[in-house]
């Protein structure tokens, strides 16, 4: 089977860095899976994020998403959560539903709908009455409401309090199609540790680990999250 993403001796550097941001990755994700993308700041999860969006171009090597290189067909199976909110502050809930299930084919309007009632978001109010924490929940549910075969988290739990995380996870969870894969990028590893079927871990834009999660614990004797503080020496 055509992996759902992979990565062929992937290299970025940027102007005047003293190293490059990834370095010669090779990386080969399969579906069905939620994957944790772990590192520290600098360790170039986001720029192998952006080259997965199409928001960075390589230096050297490939990325394939579904055996395709980066571009509009890859753009129609990927759903992207940014790590900061895009979304038009001045736009409804409603309106901004809306948008999606006119850009996207594959959007759910009901799945939508049925995750904000579930945590009591009024559709008809504007994103800029919300909490931040607040519009996080929605863009993650409109991000959740496609039928997507890649979905890319950036720090999904991040700016919501400890009492949503578990909605969230479990948002993701039961939201995603069984054929998809959910790449997940967070700094709160204990919190996402229990969902998780596989980790990679990068230090210095080179993947240090690729393993499921069951693996890491039998073989290393200890969590994730334990392993990832050892390794980073957090």
């Amino acid at each position: 089977m055509i992996p759902i993403l992979e990565c062929r001796d992937l290299t970025k550097t940027y102007d005047k860095a003293q190293r490059p941001a990834l370095n010669h990755v090779n990386l080969k994700l399969q579906r069905g899976r939620i994957i944790g993308l772990l590192g520290p700041n600098g360790s170039g999860k986001t720029t192998l994020i952006k080259l997965a969006n199409g928001l960075l171009s390589t230096n050297m090597g490939e990325l394939l998403i579904d055996g395709m290189p980066v571009g509009i067909e890859t753009k129609k199976i990927v759903s992207y959560l940014p790590e900061r909110t895009y979304l038009n502050l001045s736009m409804t809930v409603m309106d901004t539903i809306r948008y999606f299930a006119d850009f996207y084919a594959d959007f759910r309007e009901e799945r939508a709908y049925e995750m904000l009632k579930t945590l009591q978001i009024d559709p008809s109010v504007k994103l800029k009455t919300l909490s931040k924490g607040t519009k996080e929940k929605v863009q993650l549910i409109l991000v959740m409401s496609r039928d997507a075969s890649l979905y890319i988290l950036d720090e999904p739990i991040g700016g919501v309090d400890p009492a949503a995380r578990d909605y969230i996870l479990n948002t993701i969870i039961t939201n995603y199609n069984e054929n998809a894969t959910v790449l997940l990028s967070t700094h709160l590893i204990a919190d996402v540790e229990s969902i998780l079927d596989e980790v990679i871990f990068l230090k210095y834009g080179e993947v240090v680990l690729h393993a499921p999660v069951d693996a890491v614990r039998e073989e290393n004797g200890k969590s994730v999250d334990a392993l990832f503080r050892e390794v980073f020496k957090c």
